[in-house]
């Protein structure tokens, strides 16, 4: 009915009928068959090549060929291309005869084997730039650094520098912090061992509190990249109040203590010539715990002695804390 080739008579006697409309029928689609196989394909019109193969009677395929002859470069022999310059072709002058393959800027090189940092002198510098940020400030000798006395605590410094500070005619606040390493008589386990690393900060001023403390060891803290803190209070012989410093471990699935901290006591201060209305706030941690909490490493063991990985050492990322 859509070629009109037949009509449709509502009105006939019993019914609707379908009559002829034309004496004869002309077949296009036969004769557009015809003449693609006899390869006048493209001799048809494009609504033609359309309708055929919309009702799938015409495939469309495009053939590609190719003239190969030799190159330049013809060889019977694969000959592959040199990507090294060594001493030995510069010597024997054999380089001006060999093929060296193109540089490629953009293809990654094979890394150097060269030294690599350990993650805690990685965040040994990182808590030093902290510390320089906060405003502390130090002078290093190598004659101090070459005493080897196997100390316990840092305090010793802090206290040694207290009284160096007690000496000056005039009174002024002072910053002080060091990182150093101790020793004691600890059992391994862990999170302890007998020979790692204490940080240490000091602030002397006047009317110092435990609300100043808190609030610098939150800001030490933060800048470590370290959000989760608690304060419980403890005891030590030369600070009161004092109060330990503890951190959620998301290896360990536990608060694990980061530091110690607290105010020291006047009969500490007076003896070393400090005005009585100076207050010294101090706080200590270890290397280690940060180190352990920022490589995401369980055992304290597996970064520091000789159950150390060399490889773990090659593949730890840049330190960046307060990311």
């Amino acid at each position: 009915m859509a070629n009109k080739w037949v009509r449709l008579d509502k009105g006939a006697p019993g019914g609707p009928r379908v009559l002829r409309a034309v004496p004869s029928v002309q077949d296009t689609v036969q004769e557009h068959l015809g003449q693609v196989r006899t390869g006048g394909a493209q001799a048809l019109p494009e609504r033609d090549r359309t309708e055929l193969k919309r009702r799938k009677l015409l495939l469309e395929m495009t053939l590609k060929s190719y003239w190969i002859r030799q190159g330049s470069a013809f060889s019977t022999a694969v000959a592959r291309p040199e990507t090294e310059l060594t001493p030995e072709m510069i010597s024997t002058g054999s380089w001006r005869q060999l093929p060296f393959k193109p540089y490629n800027f953009s293809s990654l090189g094979l890394p150097p084997a060269c030294g690599h940092l350990h993650p805690l002198l990685k965040v040994r510098s990182e808590l030093r730039q902290i510390f320089l940020e906060m405003g502390y400030r130090y002078e290093w000798k190598v004659e101090e650094a070459r005493k080897n006395l196997l100390r316990t605590h840092t305090t010793s410094a802090s206290a040694r520098a207290l009284f160096q500070l007690a000496r000056q005619e005039k009174f002024s606040p002072v910053k002080y912090f060091s990182i150093d390493r101790v020793f004691r008589n600890e059992s391994l386990d862990a999170t302890h061992l007998a020979e790692f690393h204490q940080v240490e900060g000091v602030v002397a001023d006047r009317g110092l509190t435990l609300g100043h403390l808190m609030g610098i060891l939150r800001q030490f803290f933060t800048k470590l990249g370290i959000s989760q803190l608690r304060f419980k209070p403890a005891y030590n012989p030369y600070t009161e109040p004092s109060m330990e410093v503890f951190s959620y471990h998301e290896g360990l699935k536990k608060w694990v203590e980061v530091g110690n901290s607290g105010v020291f006591r006047p009969e500490l201060l007076l003896p070393m010539g400090l005005p009585e209305n100076v207050s010294v706030i101090a706080w200590g941690l270890s290397l280690e715990r940060p180190t352990m909490i920022k490589y995401g490493i369980k055992n304290i063991r597996e970064l520091m002695g000789h159950r150390v990985n060399l490889q773990m050492v090659y593949d730890s990322p840049m330190c960046r804390l307060d990311m």
